[in-house]
């Protein structure tokens, strides 16, 4: 675990309200973005984020979700079914977690602990970094989960 500050980044994006249990009818959309960025040959730069915009852990209430794949440039001509964006420097505290995806509470509490534990505030604003993602053999999922503090 550490505290960093995440440079910017730029993205093609899909943005959407939503509730946890409702997550996993998004998760075809990481294959329409590289498939658009593919179309629009746009470079791609890293693999599929998930960031969650007012989630507080209360799995009844809705936020924003955001579902990112990072390009080289962002294009001001672009007119298609999802958006671009560049963000801000992100401060965060962020922990790797391998394995099952069911088992990211586990590693988003040992996180908590140690934001907690270094005396810094959360501001409702996380990511999830999909570095290997493996449908098959989910041992083997990669997942850099990131929030960010104050």
């Amino acid at each position: 675990m550490k505290i960093q500050e995440v440079k910017p980044i730029n993205f093609l994006f899909f943005r959407t309200e939503t509730r946890v249990h409702e997550l996993v009818n998004f998760l075809p959309i990481g294959q329409k973005l590289f498939r658009e960025a593919v179309q629009q040959q746009l470079a791609i730069t890293g693999p599929v984020h998930w960031h969650y915009f007012g989630f507080t852990g209360d799995e009844q209430k809705t936020f924003t979700l955001e579902i990112a794949l990072p390009v080289a440039d962002v294009s001001r001509d672009y007119d298609g079914e999802f958006h671009f964006k560049r963000t801000e420097p992100f401060r965060c505290a962020s922990i790797t977690h391998e394995g099952e995806w069911s088992k990211m509470p586990v590693s988003y509490s040992k996180l908590m602990a140690f934001i907690a534990g270094h005396k810094l505030t959360p501001n409702a604003i996380s990511r999830e970094i999909y570095v290997n993602a493996d449908f098959l053999h989910p041992e083997a999922n990669v997942v850099e989960i990131q929030v960010g503090v104050q």
